[in-house]
This record gives structure tokens, C-alpha cells and sequence, in this order.
């Protein structure tokens, strides 16, 4: 590809390139670290500074209180159990006693007369009254526990709901402070985005290219890149409807560009031939040569055709005859590759 760059200003403009790089590495990432503290200028809510905190503090210390009312009744209740266990194997035991002594005492005797048959009938009668007590006993620790369970579940559902209130009151300050930090975000961002496109369109073409090329590379990085995942979404609509709007946007622009760049083209096509060419940059000239394209309206040509001078679509001189030698030779070109000649035009404006 033939190009009137010379190799040195090759090799400089990669090292321009790596510096541009570089610069914009350092900027990402000192922009990373300013997006990524910005939160911190906003304090952290927790669940607690939404709850009425003496009503909270009262109900927590009458949840304690009952449920160690409850574990007491449950320990309670375990030692009743315990004793029942303890009185009905008293019972049975002396029911068994008993039975054995019937099987030996005389069958003569009357019952209402025996002595021994009465007393030992009472203390049967005794255990059986002791071990039913531990059984009301037993049942009213039932019951005692049903009800401190039923007033444990109430306060319980008193407090979820307090905290659900609470919960609600939470996301809604988070939402409002995440909206808040995107706005900072979005305040530090988008004008570093607006300057790096002043920059590009502005300065990129003055020996300073290749720190304007860095900030932009940084400032569009830190709005497309680090901005995107501190988007909120609530449910989708920010991110969608920021979508629509930014490619509405860039939609408008890009139609716009081109409506200009064919208004540009048809106005320069109706220019005189070498005017037209006086605008056009030797270098950028070369380049849309070697990709078979006309400098002037960028529509393909055959430069493969050695009597194909002048572009079909729009008229513009492509090759013309050195005036010292009569080679064909483009009409972009400083010198005659075949004799040297310097062209009329090479010190024109543009060239």
C-alpha cells in the first residue's frame, strides 16, 4: 500500500498509540476508584433505624419473658412427667402386691371384716389418688404451655409485621440512595464523556492526540463500562428506558452525521476538479486509493483499468500524465515516481 508516511513517523505514532493507551489506563483506574468510593458520601441504613424502637424493646422483652415463662412450664412439665412415671409404678406395684396376697388369704374370711384386705385397699386407693393429682397437675402444665405458646406465636406475628413495615420503609430508602449514587455517578461520568467528544472532534488532529485519544478511551470506559452495573433497575425500567433514550440518541446522531456527510459530497461533487482535490489529504488520498475507493465521494472504482483517470460516480480526477515524462501517475501525488517531477498543485492547501 503506498502511503506518504515515512517509517520513522510510523514507529512514533505507535509509540504515541501506547501512550495514549497507557494515559488511559491510569485514568481508568483511578476512575474506578473515585465511582467505586462514591458510595460512601451516603450513610447505610439498617432495619433498625426503621423500627419504633420503644415499641420494639417492649415487645422484645415481653417475647423473652414469655418464652422463659415457657421453658420454666416445660422443665416443670418434665418433672411432672417424671413423678407420674415414678406414682404409676408405685400403683402397679402395689396392685401386683396385692393380688398375690388375695391368692394366699383365707377365701373364708368377710370382706368387711379383714382389717388388712381395707387398709391395704386404701393405700391402692391412696397411689391411685396421688397419681391422678400429678395428671391434673400434668394437665394443667398442658395447658399453661398452650396458652404461652399461643401468646408466644401473637407477639411473634406482631413483631414480623413490624419488621415487614420496617423492611418495606428499608428498600425504600435503599432504592432512593442507590438513585442517588447513580446520580453522582452519573454527575462525575457523563461530563467527562461530553469533554472527551469535544476533545475528538476539537483536538485530535493537534500534536496533543494522544492524551485527548486516552481521556476519551478512560471517560468512555468509565460511563459505558464501570457506569452500567450501578444502574438501578427497579424492575428493568431505568436500564430499558435509559436503553431506549441513549439509543434514540445516538440513533438521532448517527442519522444526522449521515444526512450531513451526503449533503457534504453532493456540495463538494458539484466543486470544480481540482479544488475538490485541494481538500482532500495527500495521505488520506492514498489510503482510500488502496482500497479501490474514490478520495473524493468514497464509491468503489476500477483503478484496475488504465484508461479509468477520472471517477465515474462523482468526476474527480484520479490519474492524470506527468507533465515532464508523460507517465500516468495519480493526481495525489507529491513527485513523478517515474521522473521525479514535483507536481503544480503539491504545495496547495490540503496537500
Amino acid at each position: 500500500m503506498r502511503s506518504g508516511t515515512r517509517l520513522p513517523e510510523r514507529s512514533f505514532t505507535l509509540v504515541l498509540w501506547l501512550v495514549a493507551l497507557a494515559f488511559a489506563g491510569f485514568l481508568i483506574g483511578l476512575g474506578s476508584l473515585v465511582v467505586g468510593d462514591l458510595p460512601q458520601v451516603e450513610r447505610r441504613y439498617t432495619l433498625d433505624q426503621f423500627l419504633d424502637r420503644p415499641q420494639a424493646e417492649a415487645s422484645a422483652d415481653a417475647l423473652k419473658r414469655i418464652r422463659r415463662e415457657l421453658d420454666d412450664n416445660r422443665r416443670r412439665a418434665e418433672q411432672a412427667q417424671l413423678a407420674l412415671e415414678a406414682a404409676r409404678s408405685a400403683s402397679e406395684a402395689a396392685r401386683e402386691t396385692f393380688a398375690n396376697w388375695l391368692k394366699t388369704r383365707d377365701s373364708t374370711q368377710r370382706v368387711d371384716q379383714d382389717p388388712g384386705l381395707v387398709a391395704r385397699t386404701e393405700q391402692l386407693d391412696g397411689l391411685k389418688a396421688a397419681e391422678r393429682a400429678v395428671e391434673e397437675r400434668l394437665e394443667g402444665l398442658a395447658r399453661t404451655d398452650l396458652d404461652l405458646s399461643h401468646r408466644a406465636e401473637t407477639a411473634e406475628a406482631a413483631d414480623a409485621e413490624r419488621r415487614a413495615a420496617a423492611q418495606e420503609k428499608l428498600d425504600a430508602a435503599e432504592r432512593g440512595q442507590e438513585l442517588r449514587v447513580f446520580g453522582y455517578r452519573l454527575a462525575l461520568t457523563l461530563p467527562l464523556l461530553a469533554l472527551a467528544g469535544w476533545l475528538l472532534l476539537r483536538r485530535r488532529h493537534t500534536r496533543n492526540w494522544p492524551f485527548v485519544w486516552g481521556f476519551a478511551l478512560a471517560a468512555a470506559f468509565a460511563f459505558f463500562v464501570e457506569l452500567v452495573p450501578y444502574m438501578p433497575s427497579y424492575g428493568g425500567y431505568v436500564q430499558y428506558g435509559v436503553g431506549a433514550v441513549a439509543t434514540l440518541v445516538v440513533g438521532r446522531a448517527v442519522i444526522g452525521a449521515l444526512h450531513a456527510y451526503r449533503e457534504r459530497q453532493s456540495a463538494a461533487e458539484t466543486r470544480p476538479d481540482e479544488e475538490r482535490r485541494t481538500e482532500i489529504a495527500v495521505d488520506q488520498a492514498l489510503l482510500r486509493l488502496a482500497k479501490k475507493v474514490c478520495p473524493g465521494c468514497e464509491r468503489p472504482i476500477d483503478l484496475a483499468n488504465p484508461e479509468a483517470d477520472f471517477c465515474p460516480h462523482c468526476g474527480l480526477g484520479i490519474y492524470a500524465r506527468c507533465p515532464a515524462c508523460d507517465q500516468r501517475k495519480s493526481t495525489f501525488e507529491r513527485f513523478c515516481y517515474a521522473c521525479g517531477h514535483r507536481a503544480a498543485e503539491a504545495a496547495a492547501p490540503g496537500a
